[in-house]
């Protein structure tokens, strides 16, 4: 650590995840610095870095790795290559924010995770809908008691629009690359871990989505070790925007978030009742959660506190989207213990 209170970082891979986290970096994080960038592609990494006023720019990591004045490494790459970076990031002594997931292999996870341990450096993972306001109150009053003991999850998830076909068939399929954040905050918020899932689907929005080999709409029921029982339905495409919606009922209540919106108004008139459509995209849906997690980073590198979402939660979603997978290919329910 550096003598000011301010953490120096340097940030890998300056695509659209990239160019949030550093525009948040170099703007809206009081105790950030943003002191280099590196992507494979350089003029994407000059762009960015001249936006923001950042002057060292590179093409490959290993200068950031190098410069002993740089604490920290933001890992905004492609995912085949986080668990590398991980690694090579943790031998540097740098301590790790990393986009999720880790990686899709759990020998590579694992492998990654030993040598943070080792280097006894720190490890945020993305999952950045934890730090949603409205998710976090929904797991602060699950936490606090107020619908006494969870029975019943359900969470909804479906985005404006299917991804790119050439995205598709690299991303994992659904469940390791849309559920994966769904099974984390299932975990979350009711505080239990998953046993066991079954998962369903079916291609109803893009025949070429089956063709690479995946779906597009899929509802997976999940077993809890506390006897919860939950439910994540997931759509590639809404057509009325981003939506995202969670419910927890318990013995002595229920608590809801809904979508976010442009603003709360209902305007009633003849033709019926008229609300906002929520946001469309979660660039816009989790800004404030992408500030948050980051926020919470830099404190915990600063201060020495544990980082809140950790190698083992960035394993476990990895984990549940390998089972749900196996439970679709198979049509039987899979217990996590099967892929673990």
């Amino acid at each position: 650590m550096n003598s000011t209170n301010s953490l120096n970082i340097g940030l890998i891979g300056t695509g659209r995840i990239g160019v949030l986290h550093a525009e948040h970096l170099a703007y809206r994080i009081p105790n950030a610095r943003l002191v280099a960038l590196a992507d494979v592609n350089r003029a994407a990494a000059e762009a960015c870095a001249a936006k923001l006023n950042v002057k060292q720019v590179y093409d490959s990591i290993d200068p950031i790795l190098s410069d002993q004045g740089i604490d920290a490494v933001v890992i905004c790459s492609s995912t085949d290559t986080h668990s590398r970076l991980i690694e090579e990031a943790a031998n540097a002594k740098k301590h790790i924010f990393c986009e999720k997931p880790i990686d899709y292999d759990l020998k590579r996870i694992d492998k990654a995770l030993q040598t943070v341990a080792e280097a006894k450096v720190k490890l945020q993972i993305g999952f950045n809908r934890r730090f949603d306001p409205n998710f976090f109150e929904v797991r602060k009053k699950v936490a606090e008691g107020k619908i006494g003991k969870p029975h019943l999850l359900h969470i909804t998830s479906r985005d404006p629009a299917p991804p790119p076909i050439a995205y598709i068939k690299v991303s994992g399929g659904i469940f390791l690359d849309m559920t994966i954040h769904d099974f984390d905050m299932a975990r979350y918020l009711v505080g239990s871990e998953v046993e066991s899932v079954y998962a369903t689907g079916g291609v109803l929005i893009d025949p070429e989505i089956g063709k690479a080999g995946d779906v597009d709409t899929a509802v997976i029921i999940l077993h809890f070790a506390d006897g919860a029982i939950g439910v994540i339905e997931n759509s590639r495409q809404a057509v009325y925007g981003y939506d995202q919606r969670v419910e927890v009922f318990g013995s002595e209540g229920m608590v809801l978030a809904e979508n976010n919106a442009p603003n709360r108004t209902l305007l009633s008139n003849r033709e019926g009742v008229h609300a906002p459509l929520p946001l469309y995209f979660f660039l816009e849906r989790y800004t404030d959660s992408f500030i948050a997690e980051m926020k919470t980073f830099v404190d915990a590198v600063i201060h020495d506190k544990p980082c809140p979402v950790t190698g083992d939660d960035a394993r476990v979603p990895v984990v549940m989207g390998l089972a749900a997978k196996r439970s679709l290919q198979e049509q039987r329910k899979v217990n996590l213990s099967e892929i673990s």
